[in-house]
């Protein structure tokens, strides 16, 4: 999925081997605030995503997204990152776990 572009995932819930998943591979597991989600913020899934504050990515930290549709219209909402500990914050900043174990044996 990284390959073709996705950089994130938004979803009610996560299963718990699904977002470490996804934390392994790169891409950013974002949790929708209790009682929203696409349905009721009348998303389509074909809005251009833009998440803002991942400079300073701290485990569960909230995470403003804004979504653009083709006529213009927006919607901004906040999620949750469920990056849930300091390691996967390096996870995400390195893009996965193999290209953080590739850079380290490169270090060395």
């Amino acid at each position: 999925p990284l390959l073709l572009g996705v950089r994130a995932v938004i979803a009610e819930s996560f299963e718990r081997i699904h977002r470490s998943n996804l934390v392994g591979m790169g891409i950013l597991p974002l949790q929708y605030t209790p009682g929203e989600n696409a349905h009721l913020l009348g998303l389509t899934g074909e809005e251009r995503y833009t998440i803002h504050g991942l400079n300073t990515l701290k485990p569960g930290q909230q995470v403003e997204v804004r979504a653009a549709a083709d006529d213009g219209t927006t919607v901004s909402f906040i999620t949750r990152a469920r990056v849930d500990n300091e390691t996967e914050i390096g996870y995400m900043h390195h893009g996965g776990i193999l290209p953080l174990v590739l850079r380290e044996l490169i270090d060395k």
